[in-house]
């Protein structure tokens, strides 16, 4: 349960984390950066770390939900895509408002708290991550289903 969960969270994580990379970098909209900032946190956030450590900061988060998708599938016996959908979907949506706190801590440049494009972005790439999270795991149990 932890090894798929890790698996599929580092798969979402990224599908996450390079999405909003490609809006950042297409758009300017500082969304990725956002995703990435730990400036605000004491002690770790006073150190200057690499972007690929950053990443990995995103990637314990991510780990984390996948561990608890994989945990609420089990526990709900689904293999359904819709139920998958739904479980990743109501793990995924406490994110999407995180957009407000993280902008008004953080230290480094963020977008505004009321830029409605940025806030979009946010959305669609943490609903890109449910879809993902869902597939993933899915996909993961059909293959396994086959063996």
């Amino acid at each position: 349960m932890i090894k798929s969960g890790i698996t599929i969270g580092l798969i979402s994580g990224s599908v996450l984390g390079l999405f909003l990379k490609w809006i950042e970098t297409i758009t300017g909209k500082k969304v990725y950066t956002l995703l990435l900032n730990i400036d605000f946190i004491p002690v770790i956030g006073a150190v200057t770390w690499p972007e690929s450590i950053e990443f990995f900061f995103h990637l314990l988060i991510a780990f984390i939900i996948g561990i608890l998708f994989v945990y609420a599938a089990k526990k709900f016996t689904t293999q359904s895509w819709k139920w998958l959908l739904v479980i990743s979907t109501i793990l995924t949506l406490p994110t999407i408002p995180l957009y407000f706190p993280l902008t008004i801590l953080a230290i480094k440049e963020t977008p505004a708290l009321n830029d409605f494009m940025a806030i979009l972005y946010w959305t669609i790439g943490h609903l890109l991550f449910a879809l993902t999270l869902a597939y993933s795991y899915y996909f993961m149990q059909k293959r396994s289903s086959h063996k």
